[in-house]
């Protein structure tokens, strides 16, 4: 029985490769920030309509956020579609392929429910602006999330850092990550004729700049602090009254990235003082550390192609942050990733990333990875006894969380 739903699951995916690569395809050549992915949104909306599917447009009050769902009773299964893109390179972090794999994840699951009559939900979330804008942090607030099993998704990586047959991960911690924008408030004067009026708030950007350079000797290696200067004066004859820095502070936990920035806090205001500038901060969207579930980790490796996926990620394979780790607070999640082939060797976030994001080949592995999360998700929706296994193990990591750990 079970086998037949797993066929029934890969033949779906496999006949409606036209419909997951329009969206892929859509997606990559329309590169949209965060908040302006209308045309994503619209293209998605438009297809699942098109297949029969109950649509949410503009769903959780986000005008470029989407929800389908499939199914009734049982367990709540969601998946994953991101869509915006960088400024500048594109989709250099391969949304595109992360819309497909997850696309093709609810559309297998939601066949075989169909087909068995049996109990379950899967639901198909468009989420918007992961890119610095926390789209998700809204959808959690808004209560996309509530009651949910689990949350899947894959994300793509630099393949030339994995070995062997190797061409995915199934278990990824990524870091939390602590988002400020600091003001400066110094006061302006003549450069040439009365420096001496002035508060220079540049100088307190530059000082602060280069006192978080020598507080990354006293960093754990696994930790990671980067800025860059918003705004830093408009005329070299003019001290700079009003400056912004914008930065990112990085660690293993939301604890352990409270607990630098305000390490780094200390600069900002030591840099103020010195300057006699006045100093203050805007919290961005900060993004907890992904804590993927083991359990959905290890049945994703017992259905992907034997040898082809490691349980462990090579160190940095994906050292970044996202929202899904939010998510992770909210239920079971999986962040698997995958790797894809770029001309150079080049790592997300680059020109040579987003091209590469727009290859059959890439296309080819984000759909088996999507075939894999159908599989895990169908288990999470017929498996009592894994479902229940699985929802202990987040409920103990959430404790430990909650100890900072």
């Amino acid at each position: 029985m079970a086998q037949d739903w797993t066929q029934v699951i890969e033949a779906e995916i496999v006949a409606r490769d036209a419909e997951i690569g329009s969206i892929n395809k859509q997606i990559h050549e329309n590169p949209e920030l965060a908040y302006e992915e209308f045309k994503a949104h619209d293209a998605f909306v438009s297809i699942l309509q098109s297949l029969g599917f109950e649509v949410t447009p503009r769903a959780f009050g986000l005008g470029t956020a989407f929800s389908a769902e499939v199914g009734t009773g049982g367990r709540l299964l969601i998946y994953n579609a991101e869509y915006d893109a960088l400024p500048g390179i594109g989709h250099a972090c391969g949304h595109n392929l992360i819309a497909s794999s997850s696309f093709a994840s609810f559309l297998g699951v939601a066949a075989a429910l169909k087909a068995s009559g049996l109990p379950g939900r899967v639901r198909l979330l468009g989420t918007p602006a992961e890119e610095g804008g926390g789209g998700k942090l809204k959808m959690i607030a808004a209560g996309a999330y509530k009651d949910a099993a689990a949350c899947l998704m894959v994300h793509p990586g630099p393949g030339h850092t994995l070995s062997g047959p190797i061409r995915g991960v199934s278990y990824v911690r990524m870091l939390a990550n602590v988002k400020m924008r600091v003001y400066f408030t110094g006061r302006e004067s003549h450069a040439a004729i009365a420096p001496w009026d002035g508060v220079n708030a540049l100088d307190a950007v530059c000082l602060s700049y280069n006192a978080i350079s020598m507080l990354r000797q006293q960093m754990h290696p696994y930790e990671r602090i980067h800025g860059v200067f918003r705004s830093a004066g408009d005329r070299p004859n003019v001290t700079p009254a009003n400056c912004c820095v914008e930065y990112y502070v990085r660690s293993v936990t939301r604890t352990g990235a409270e607990r630098l920035w305000q390490r780094v806090l200390k600069c900002f205001e030591g840099a103020a003082i010195a300057t006699g500038c006045e100093v203050r901060t805007e919290a961005l969207n900060s993004y907890a550390d992904v804590r993927p579930s083991h359990a959905l980790c290890k049945a994703y490796l017992d259905v992907m192609p034997q040898g082809t996926v490691a349980y462990d990620e090579p160190r940095d394979f994906l050292a970044g942050s996202t929202d899904m780790g939010d998510v992770c607070y909210e239920c079971p999640g999986f962040h698997g990733a995958f790797g894809i082939g770029t001309k150079d060797g080049e790592a997300n976030h680059t020109k040579g990333f987003a091209a590469a994001a727009g290859t059959p080949e890439a296309y080819a592995l984000a759909l088996e990875c999507g075939k894999g999360m159908a599989l895990v998700g169908w288990k999470v929706l017929t498996d009592d006894i894994f479902a229940d296994e699985m929802r202990k193990e987040w409920e103990a990591d959430m404790k430990v969380a909650a100890e900072g750990k």
